[in-house]
């Protein structure tokens, strides 16, 4: 699964990246759990990228309510097709979310260890993600999903889930609207975990409250 994630680049660097022209007011957050809002890029009308707040928990449109999310802050990759929460998103609402990282749990004889996994220097990065309009009762929510797959031989000893990376050259392709029929194993195939680092880490990461860059280390 991907539970909690940083995005510690700067604006400059995420407008750069995703060749946005603007972003909504951001910081750099090292502890991100699911429940809050956070960045994704989505494409506009006209076909340009652009930069929104989210609510990390996915509320489809038909949900009675939003306790849905908590359940749906990730969703399968080999299931996206045909689960009613998610085939709607998976063919019209495709959005990429920034990141410079993430964490994962091993299950140990004395507890859980937390793993930092990123690229060199922590460099920018997107998980593939949908996203879905939900009103009720003049409430409306925009929210998210983060798509998980099956660990790959990297990933494997610390949990048997992983979040899907989309690969930079891919990133217009993956939101394109045009794009009705979407192949998510097209995606899978380019190895954008090859540049990871698998890092372990103390304990401080475990709190969400914790917000700081001794989360890393």
């Amino acid at each position: 699964m991907c539970g909690r994630y940083h995005l510690i680049a700067s604006g400059q660097q995420i407008r750069d990246h995703f060749s946005l022209p603007s972003l909504p007011a951001h910081n750099p957050d090292y502890n991100i759990p699911p429940g809050q809002n956070i960045l994704a890029v989505v494409q506009t009308e006209d076909g340009s990228g652009r930069a929104v707040n989210l609510h990390w928990g996915l509320i489809p449109s038909w949900s009675k309510d939003r306790a849905i999310s908590k359940r749906l802050i990730n969703a399968r990759a080999e299931t996206l097709a045909e689960k009613p929460s998610f085939k709607q998103a998976y063919q019209h609402r495709r959005c990429l979310i920034p990141a410079t990282g993430f964490f994962e749990w091993q299950s140990t004889q004395s507890g859980k260890q937390p793993y930092h996994i990123h690229q060199h220097d922590n460099a920018l990065f997107a998980f593939a993600g949908l996203w879905e309009h939900w009103e009720r009762d003049q409430e409306t929510v925009y929210s998210c999903t983060i798509i998980t797959t099956a660990a790959n031989d990297k990933i494997a000893p610390i949990h048997n889930r992983m979040p899907v990376i989309i690969a930079a050259e891919d990133y217009d392709r993956w939101l394109d609207k045009k794009t009705k029929r979407i192949e998510m194993a097209d995606f899978l195939a380019a190895d954008a975990y090859a540049a990871m680092q698998v890092t372990p880490i103390g304990t401080r990461i475990n709190n969400p409250l914790h917000n700081d860059e001794s989360c890393l280390s």
